[in-house]
């Protein structure tokens, strides 16, 4: 694969515009040291560069590019569009959002326009249009960064109308939108496009999680995510008015709730993501969203936010331990990255974000421990800088993601409230990480042939072609892991009738009749055909076997001995299917069979405890990356003994202790 950049980009949001020009000189120096090469400029200064509605000012935004041109940083030039200046709230009251309770903001906060607000779109694309006219011939303008954390959500007049016209698109007819919606029930039906109320908390919500008519809601969420798409895609063909190389983005928040990322990834040139793991956040789950958006296109993405120590806005913001952030960054790297950026490279004086962690803390100087630690990252990746862009990661196992069903899932009113997506999703990514077997992200029109096991869990919702794809995939050899929750739904969130699990029953040879919801109190067991038990909990789903075999049964309550965990083969394939939700020891027991039967391997044999990922590069080279994020120190894999370690050009150690970290060339077996 062709690399965006021809080095690692080193670097992070840097924002002159809030200090005084003495300081900007000093800022160079101190990023030298550091090794730092790049630098996202503009985030947040519409305000500055459009001081009024007929007016630009581009003269502190020239000597900040010149400055950098000049000093050979790559330079990330944002549009400025993430927050609204004063004057277009003032003038156009009507950008503000209209937030689920009804209620129409002020200027203020962030995030706080309007997505179909035609004012808004006028002002952002032409924003966007000027600074491409102005900077897109700059040879150090290596890549654009499109508004900031798109998000959130608007139920004003202009969402309203927008919405109607969107679902006319969609459905045609009256008839055809009624039987999706289910609007028979409670007698909603509609016989005016302009009868449609927007579903939030004044409308269809129950509290703000749940919803009286989920079709609507999932509806408005996938319209709400065009929307903001629209946004991006104005701004990105704005620039190409002018700028028809220079490769496209805006920063993605892993697993976030409110865009469909996929859909997303297809109007992006390279993905780029912020990473802001909490203190208890597992290691895995953090693999999991870098693996995310590596599959969003298959392809190296941007790391374009993490802290270099501490954040702000977390409940409890911990410092980043010594060697934390080396790891850190180098586990991104790992699973697909080829920039290390940071928010941010000098901490602000104030507002919300002051004691959020920077490369130059308030003391103003390098004298720091964090800076110590930025400055070693720096050195070691201008040494990485030659041999990883453009280099790739490959995987065997597909673990299937759909924000469609994630919404559906989360509206669903049963059979538990503890129902939820993302954390269902990694338990099952959680077995491959913990054996170094490597995973892709997959959406339901991935291309499962490439894949020798699909892992698909509480897939809820099964859309119009997803059946016939796992099947074909099963038919010709692979192996597919289902679980409890799956196939429930079509495609509007009505029920797929003649018996759960819908349209995958075949596949799965069996029958779920009911399905039990446990309270967080209550258990119950799973014994397996060899007589080992454990635990199960919040839901159960009561099984009748139509050709599948039964791995194991419940324990207790009045289906005791009915089938829990089953397997079921299907032309040259196999499919389990786990009813239930089951304790770490016993899921891994079934997806042991399940590897071992679909012939899937860690990258390397051994590194129990660690964190073993390989890239491979366009020259058949094979990049390993060991990382130790565990308390306990632990032997590096027999096959490394005596190879080089790249980071030190010596031979790498024996152990790891936590934190530390080797990286190992070898060739293409």
């Amino acid at each position: 694969m062709k690399p965006v950049f021809s080095r690692i980009l080193y670097g992070g949001d840097y924002n002159p515009n809030q200090w005084p020009k003495e300081v900007w000189q000093e800022d160079m120096r101190i990023f030298k040291d550091a090794r730092i090469n790049s630098a996202t400029i503009n985030v947040f200064s519409w305000a500055k560069i459009q001081p009024a509605e007929d007016r630009y000012d581009f003269s502190e935004l020239d000597d900040m590019v010149d400055m950098l041109s000049r000093e050979n940083y790559e330079i990330v030039l944002a549009t400025s569009t993430g927050a609204l200046p004063a004057w277009m709230a003032a003038k156009y009251p009507e950008v503000e959002r209209t937030d689920y309770e009804g209620r129409h903001h002020k200027f203020g906060h962030r995030h706080n326009a309007c997505p179909n607000s035609p004012v808004f779109q006028k002002y952002s694309a032409a924003l966007a249009g000027k600074l491409a006219e102005r900077y897109g011939s700059n040879p150090h303008v290596k890549c654009w960064h499109i508004s900031n954390e798109y998000g959130g959500e608007c139920y004003c007049e202009n969402c309203a109308g927008a919405f109607r016209v969107w679902l006319q698109k969609k459905y045609g007819t009256l008839e055809e939108l009624n039987k999706a919606w289910n609007m028979e029930f409670w007698g909603h039906t509609i016989y005016d496009w302009e009868e449609i109320v927007l579903p939030n908390a004044l409308g269809e919500g129950i509290g703000t999680e749940k919803t009286a008519f989920a079709g609507i809601s999932i509806d408005y969420r996938r319209f709400n995510s065009d929307s903001m798409l629209a946004n991006f895609m104005a701004e990105r063909d704005a620039i190409r008015e002018y700028d028809k190389e220079t490769p496209i983005t805006t920063n993605l928040m892993g697993t976030y709730k409110g865009l469909d990322y996929f859909k997303w990834a297809k109007e992006m040139d390279i993905v780029s993501w912020d990473n802001y793991p909490r203190y208890d956040t597992p290691w895995s789950h953090t693999a999991m969203c870098h693996d995310l958006m590596r599959g969003l296109k298959d392809a190296p993405f941007m790391l374009m936010e993490q802290t270099p120590s501490q954040q702000n806005w977390q409940p409890y913001n911990s410092l980043k331990r010594p060697g934390q952030m080396r790891a850190q960054s180098y586990q991104t790297l790992a699973h697909g990255a080829d920039t290390i950026q940071f928010f941010q490279l000098r901490r602000s004086v104030g507002a919300c974000e002051k004691f959020h962690g920077a490369v130059i803390e308030h003391v103003g100087t390098e004298n720091t421990r964090v800076f110590r630690e930025v400055k070693q990252l720096g050195e070691e990746l201008e040494k990485l800088g030659g041999i990883l862009p453009g280099s790739v990661n490959e995987a065997q196992v597909g673990v299937v993601f759909d924000w469609d069903n994630y919404w559906a899932l989360e509206y669903t009113s049963g059979p538990s409230v503890d129902l939820t997506y993302v954390p269902h999703i990694h338990e099952y990514y959680r077995y491959f990480y913990d054996r170094n077997i490597a995973v892709n992200m997959v959406p339901v029109d991935a291309d499962f042939s490439k894949y020798k096991l699909i892992v698909a869990p509480v897939l809820y919702m099964v859309k119009d072609g997803m059946a016939q794809a796992l099947e074909a995939f099963v038919e010709k050899g692979g192996t597919l892991v289902l679980t409890y929750m799956s196939g429930i739904v079509g495609q509007s969130d009505n029920v797929h009738l003649g018996g759960y699990p819908g349209p995958l029953r075949r596949l799965a040879g069996v029958w779920v009749e009911e399905i039990d919801a446990l309270a967080p109190e209550q258990f119950n067991q799973v014994v397996m055909d060899s007589g080992e038990s454990c635990k199960c909990g919040l839901v159960c789903e009561l099984m009748h076997l139509e050709g599948a075999e039964s791995l194991g049964t419940y324990g207790d309550d009045f289906y005791k001995g009915m089938p829990a965990v089953t397997r079921n083969s299907f032309g040259k394939g196999h499919v389990y299917y786990v009813g239930t939700h089951m304790e770490e020891a016993g899921l891994d027991r079934i997806l042991d069979k399940a590897a071992a039967e679909a012939e899937v391997e860690s990258v390397v044999s051994g590194g129990e405890g660690l964190e073993i990922v390989c890239r491979k590069t366009k020259e058949g080279k094979q990049i390993y990356f060991v990382m130790n994020f565990g308390e306990q120190e632990r032997a590096l894999p027999a096959c490394f003994a005596g190879q080089r370690d790249l980071l030190t050009g010596e031979k790498a150690a024996d152990t790891l202790k936590k934190y530390e970290v080797c990286i190992i060339e070898a060739e293409e077996s």
